[in-house]
């Protein structure tokens, strides 16, 4: 593995001041695959200020949105070129399996591709004129680039939640400092290769690896900020609020969730049984709207409890790199840590373990485990309640429509939700009753770049992906002049 040891600020490789470094680690074998630069306040003092100084001085945000697109497709062709090494890396620094880190990176590829295209659209569309009452003024609104931009981005899916803030925001014009998880760190260090590589100009984008309280909470502070953008954690989200809110700064927070699936009687048990486990197994249930919450009319309980369980026993477990794995490793121990735990609290608050929650007996190193159903799960358990982040899932029955959509809703989350009926207009009536940002029908977890992202209630503020993540680094003026040739006449008579 090469060196890490080095932050990208300015478009150049730098030591971190205090020349600190940090140990990212395989989670299939637990053994250290890189050091990595670990930056302090000074660092991201730095990093700050070549982006400020990129926005205020630089040539990116002044050059046509034409111009930021052909540098946008070639940071995506840079990633589909290196497709396959970068997505190895990310197997042995995240654990999923190589098919879905390979789709993961092609995703990646595509975002940049996709807002290459809003930045076309942007010369066209950046000004739109105003209709006014009063026909001696003349109006328009004009979109602008709200400024640096700050990202804090988890681990869960290293590059892809790089790229949904990177591209929009270099769609938009802004420059931007990156920070991405200590857990993973090394595909958004590759990010700045492929970013340099692509002629993008220097300060544009900045990457600045370290812990969180080290380097993130400098970041989320940093009063030269204008917009800060953050995916992770209901605590640390609140705590970035926190630290917005005494800059008034511009924020946008994708945060956890509990996401109920909600399946219907009529609906074809293989098919259910088949989404179920794609809502809560992929990505080792390491994803914020994983459908964890499983409520099943009790018609067809115990058959789809049963058929769940069975599917389930069969998945194949180890090392990402290895074929036909479907279940790699938790990220790290204080991840696995907490996952068990979780599992020991569902078996003590009464719920019914049904499979899974053992380390796989061909295992022996690694954060690997067995992946859990629990059936009977009481709706007042912290297993319902909390998100778990693993492959964890919990099921309940339900009688009728009105108690499905009531359990449903009965969270502090509200990022996604699916719902699966043969009846489409259930299926229509139950997913606008849904208090969740994303509805699923028929299916758990297909993303689109095109469509808008975000949640409801504690789930977060703001949407990514689509116009809407564009958007999010856009500030929108009012430029308003007086046309007529007569003089206004309010004072001089």
């Amino acid at each position: 593995m090469k060196s890490y040891e080095h932050l990208f600020i300015d478009g150049q490789w730098a030591a971190p001041v205090k020349r600190g470094t940090f140990e990212t680690v395989d989670p299939s074998n637990e053994t250290v695959i890189a050091r990595v630069a670990a930056a302090t306040s000074e660092d991201i003092d730095r990093a700050v200020k070549a982006a400020r100084k990129a926005f205020d001085e630089g040539p990116w945000p002044r050059m046509s949105g034409a111009e930021r697109a052909a540098i946008l497709r070639r940071i995506g062709k840079g990633i589909r070129d290196r497709l396959q090494e970068l997505a190895e890396i990310e197997v042995r620094d995240n654990g999923k399996p190589l098919p879905e880190a390979l789709w993961d990176l092609g995703d990646a590829a595509g975002c940049f591709e996709f807002y290459a295209g809003l930045a076309e659209r942007l010369d066209r569309d950046a000004e739109k004129p105003v209709a006014l009452s009063d026909d001696r003024f003349s109006s328009v609104a004009r979109k602008e680039p709200v400024g640096v931009a700050g990202a804090i981005i988890p681990w869960n899916f290293p590059l892809l939640m790089a790229a949904w803030k990177v591209a929009p925001a270099l769609a938009a014009g802004c420059t931007m400092v990156l920070k991405p998880s200590e857990l993973t760190p090394l595909t958004a260090l590759e990010l700045a290769h492929i970013a340099a590589a692509a002629d993008l100009p220097p300060g544009v984008l900045n990457i600045v690896t370290g812990l969180g309280h080290e380097a993130g909470a400098p970041l989320s502070e940093h009063p030269a900020i204008d917009k800060l953008a953050f995916t992770g954690s209901v605590p640390t989200g609140s705590r970035i609020m926190q630290a917005a809110a005494r800059d008034i700064k511009n924020v946008s927070l994708e945060l956890g969730g509990k996401s109920p699936f909600i399946v219907f009687a009529d609906s074809d048990i293989d098919a259910a049984v088949e989404w179920i486990m794609f809502g809560i197994f992929w990505n080792q249930g390491e994803v914020c709207s994983a459908t964890s919450r499983v409520l099943v009319q009790r018609e067809i309980y115990a058959r789809l409890v049963e058929r769940l369980a069975e599917q389930t026993r069969k998945i194949k477990i180890g090392n990402g790199l290895e074929d036909g794995v479907l279940l790699g490793p938790l990220v790290s121990k204080g991840q696995y840590e907490k996952v068990l735990a979780a599992v020991e609290r569902g078996k003590q608050e009464g719920a019914r373990l049904v499979t899974g929650g053992s380390r796989p007996a061909h295992l022996d190193t690694g954060y690997f485990m067995e992946p859990v159903v629990f059936a009977d799960v009481p709706e007042l358990s912290s297993i319902w309640q909390e998100e778990i982040f693993g492959p964890v899932v919990c099921i309940r029955a339900f009688a009728d429509e009105a108690e499905a959509v009531r359990s449903a809703n009965d969270s502090r989350f509200g990022l996604a939700a699916a719902v699966m009926s043969r009846d489409d207009e259930r299926c229509e009536r139950v997913a606008r009753a849904l208090r969740a940002g994303i509805v699923w029908v028929n299916c758990s977890q297909p993303t689109f770049t095109e469509a808008p992202w975000g949640g409801y209630k504690q789930s977060g503020i703001g949407r990514e992906l689509g116009e809407w993540g564009l958007n999010n680094y856009l500030e929108t003026k009012q430029i308003t002049r007086y046309s007529s040739d007569k003089p206004w006449g309010w004072y001089i008579r």
